[in-house]
């Protein structure tokens, strides 16, 4: 376009171009008018007058163009930029308000910081040089930390290298060991590192546990081929004792079975008798073994020694009880009404220490062990009375520790401070249920009354270690309960035996319970389930287990079986009236082939049955679908 020009027409157009200029610079520098004055604009509010050399008003839209070309501007920003100083206005508004605000708690919130600030401080002293090392002595720092549990003590290590010297105490380690149960019996000595040994035994305890739940363990069958039949078993730690309907009594160490003490040699009158009597209680307990006979003669046996026994006592009448206290110092036997204590003295040498008659004729004997300065006691059950007798009852017992007219006692347990007694309602309590009275053995008070059954309760169960507030009872209703003695209810109703329950132990997770036909099972009595079962002919009589072992004890009911003669050379009629004493040991590895216990592991093509050797009547591989 500028090519196309003239040198005049350019000339011209420069000097008009001049002169916009100059007249936008005026306008610039003019003040601006008020709105809705009369030189903000033109009375048509389209037009606007520009002063220039020549004085000629133009139109608005020119003035706007105008601008534009001197470098304005669109006017929409004037808007925003009104907006933005409103904004900023409303900002230094608010923030002075909060400022008059906070003007007066400022010294508050000083003082708080201050105090924030020093604990910070002191807290970092704190973890730099813990105060047990300032203020306590390590005796007294033990003392406060012996309160505190595993978890509690592992975060208690990561606090400073003094903390964790404290918090790893052997002391600290061994109590927590015996507080959960384990090592019972050893000393602090007996270790170079409890927390070790109680990370071991908690492992092992699970995997005890879950061979347990699925049997696997070890299964010995005890036989004593030159006997009769089965009369009475008991057992204490590793030691087996059974006395038979021969006159015999044999002795078992399941943890070395060349044990030369096995045989134990009955006293010269009963030896000489022809025909031998029957044993009908044994007892072992410490280093020695007791069994007593139906001529009513005790021997007693030291389990180390063996052979010829140690001590020996004849009663007029059959014993009714046989007891020995758990450390072994105290044999309590009980023949008729008459109850008498024998142990040993300084020497060694076993002696008479007391007897005692009752007045009505004794049930059941059990021994308390002592403990804290006081005498082994021996709990006696004779009729609707139980007396607690020790060395210094000499002929009347006194007052007993229960009586109650007219309900005589069923069964009888003891535990190291409790005493559990079933009693049979009659007369004129026949609408109330048969009980089970817990007492206190230091105090004589009652501590609970539980159970309103119909059925009499046939065996109980006490265990101050394991389960110090479960109770354990069998009934002859078929049912096995687990009753809480804090409150007084019954907790687990197992349906379990149906001629009976006869026998009950149990811990703080299982229970073990044997029947009058035969069946020991395994429950889980929290959850109410049956882990696994056992079988075998006779009633389970005698049961004691512990976190790695099972013992049980099948005890015939008749002991001279008509109709075959169990020692000629007929095994079939000797296997099936002897009886049966199983030992089951859960500690074994899982993957061995032998781990699994034999029940009902019979294989398709094996032609007799498991129990008792039943041969079957079609084997299972001669089944045919086809064959007509």
């Amino acid at each position: 376009m500028f090519n196309a020009m003239g040198e005049g027409e350019l000339a011209e157009f420069r000097e008009r171009w001049k002169r916009e200029l100059g007249c936008e610079k005026d306008e610039r520098r003019r003040p601006s008018p008020r709105p809705g004055s009369a030189a903000s604009s033109s009375p048509g509010g389209s037009q606007s007058k520009c002063e220039n050399g020549s004085g000629v008003d133009e139109p608005g839209y020119v003035s706007i163009a105008r601008g534009l070309l001197g470098g304005r501007t669109s006017p929409l920003l004037e808007r925003l930029e009104e907006e933005r100083n409103k904004r900023k206005q409303k900002y230094r508004d608010v923030t002075a308000a909060c400022r008059e605000s906070l003007q007066h708690p400022r010294r508050k919130v000083k003082k708080e910081e201050q105090l924030l600030d020093q604990l910070i401080v002191d807290l970092n002293e704190t973890n730099e040089i813990p105060f047990f090392d300032m203020e306590l002595p390590y005796e007294l720092a033990l003392k406060i930390f012996q309160y505190l549990n595993r978890t509690d003590l592992g975060r208690c290590a990561q606090v400073s290298r003094v903390w964790r010297t404290l918090a790893e105490d052997q002391v600290l380690w061994f109590r927590l060991c015996a507080a959960e149960g384990f090592r019972r019996g050893a000393a602090v000595s007996d270790s170079p590192c409890w927390k070790a040994a109680l990370r071991d035994c908690r492992v092992e305890a699970a995997e005890m546990r879950g061979n347990w739940k699925n049997r696997i363990g070890r299964m010995s069958q005890l036989h004593f081929e030159l006997g009769k039949v089965l009369c009475h078993v008991s057992s204490c730690d590793d030691y087996v004792l059974a006395g038979y309907s021969s006159g015999d009594v044999r002795l078992w160490d399941t943890k070395h079975w060349d044990l030369p003490s096995s045989y134990l040699l009955s006293n010269h009158l009963s030896a000489l008798s022809q025909p031998r009597p029957h044993v009908t209680h044994v007892r072992v307990a410490g280093q020695v073994a007791a069994a007593a006979y139906r001529d009513g003669c005790v021997d007693l046996w030291s389990t180390r020694v063996g052979g010829e026994p140690i001590y020996h006592h004849r009663s007029a009448g059959v014993h009714a009880g046989l007891s020995l206290s758990p450390d072994g110092s105290v044999l309590a036997s009980a023949a008729d009404r008459d109850v008498r204590l024998d142990g040993a003295d300084e020497h060694g040498a076993w002696r008479p220490l007391s007897q005692t008659r009752l007045p009505q004729p004794v049930q059941s004997l059990v021994s308390l062990p002592g403990g804290g300065g006081r005498r082994a006691l021996t709990a006696a059950a004779a009729g609707d009375s139980v007396y607690l007798l020790d060395e210094e009852t000499r002929g009347e017992p006194g007052t007993p520790l229960h009586l109650v007219y007219a309900q005589p006692v069923t069964c009888l347990d003891a535990s190291e401070r409790r005493l559990a007694v079933g009693v049979r309602h009659g007369g004129w309590a026949l609408r109330d249920g048969n009980k089970i009275h817990v007492y206190d053995v230091e105090t004589g008070k009652a501590l609970a009354r539980v159970g309103d059954t119909s059925g009499d309760f046939t065996c109980v169960h006490l265990d101050d270690a394991d389960a110090p507030h479960t109770l354990l009872s069998g009934n002859k209703d078929r049912r096995v309960r687990a009753f809480d003695l804090r409150s007084g209810s019954c907790v687990s109703s197992l349906y379990a035996h149906h001629l009976g329950v006869t026998a009950v132990r149990g811990d703080d997770w299982k229970v073990v319970s044997g029947g009058g036909e035969g069946l020991v099972c395994v429950w889980e009595w929290r959850m109410g389930s049956k882990l696994w079962e056992m079988h075998h002919r006779h009633p389970v009589r005698y049961i004691r287990l512990d976190g790695r072992t099972l013992l049980t004890a099948n005890v015939p009911d008749d002991k001279t079986p008509r109709g075959a003669c169990i020692t000629d050379d007929d095994l079939t009629a000797h296997r099936r009236h002897r009886g049966a004493i199983c030992h089951y040991d859960f500690w074994e590895d899982s993957r061995a082939s032998d781990a699994v216990l034999p029940i009902c592991r019979s294989d398709y093509d094996q032609s007799d049955g498991y129990n008792y050797n039943i041969a079957l009547a079609v084997p299972y591989d001669r089944l045919s679908l086809f064959s007509f």
